[in-house]
């Protein structure tokens, strides 16, 4: 499965810290339905085996959506588990590794704070980039917030799309607008919420709107 322009609209992140007695599968097939259209599983605590099979079960679900599944930096479970890509950080691997790795087929996001980061990735055979966090977040409590300045900078330096990541939710983010971002990764704005589907729902329709607002 391949990104096209509308795959990274909605971006959801797992944590399986807020199931709430559901399965993972479950709830992630609550946010594919309600319009998530891009699923990132980011469990960093789980043996490699236990990694492979949860992503198995994952992929089984957002495939019947036509959605895609990454797999947050282990390339080794991202091709063992017939994952569509794999999302790594400057400090897990470096871009042009990745690629060399996964081959010219599967999908590839790197993360960047910067615009000069951000064309190094394009360069080394990204096809998309995770800008963030753009707000505060309990996801990452030691990551720098980026400005406003900066996405816009990262959006108008490369030529693939940007994705913002970071304390995202129904209340700021309609703050970018403007910014040139392809869409919006979330965590806890859908896994924490009581109801999965309907805080899914109500982010992809602000969503489109922000995307929609210059």
């Amino acid at each position: 499965m391949r990104l096209d322009k509308n795959s990274l609209k909605l971006y959801a992140v797992t944590d399986r810290k807020w199931l709430k007695g559901s399965s993972l599968e479950e709830e992630v097939e609550k946010a594919v339905r309600a319009g998530v259209t891009m699923v990132q599983l980011r469990e960093k605590h789980m043996e490699f085996d236990e990694l492979v099979n949860l992503a198995k079960k994952i992929g089984a679900v957002v495939h019947r959506y036509n959605v895609p599944l990454i797999i947050n930096d282990d390339i080794e479970a991202a091709l063992a588990s017939g994952a569509d890509g794999v999302h790594v950080g400057q400090d897990d691997v470096c871009a042009s590794e990745a690629r060399q790795k996964i081959g010219g087929s599967m999908i590839l996001g790197v993360s960047a704070r910067s615009a000069e980061t951000a064309l190094e990735a394009e360069r080394c055979g990204a096809d998309y980039i995770g800008a963030g966090a753009v707000f505060s977040t309990s996801t990452k409590e030691d990551a720098k917030v980026m400005s406003f300045g900066e996405l816009k900078k990262i959006c108008d330096a490369v030529s693939i799309p940007v994705v913002a990541i970071g304390g995202i939710d129904e209340d700021n983010i309609m703050e970018l607008s403007g910014s040139g971002i392809a869409g919006a990764a979330v965590v806890s704005a859908i896994f924490a919420q009581e109801d999965v589907e309907g805080s899914a729902a109500r982010l992809l329709t602000l969503t489109e709107k922000m995307l929609g607002s210059k």
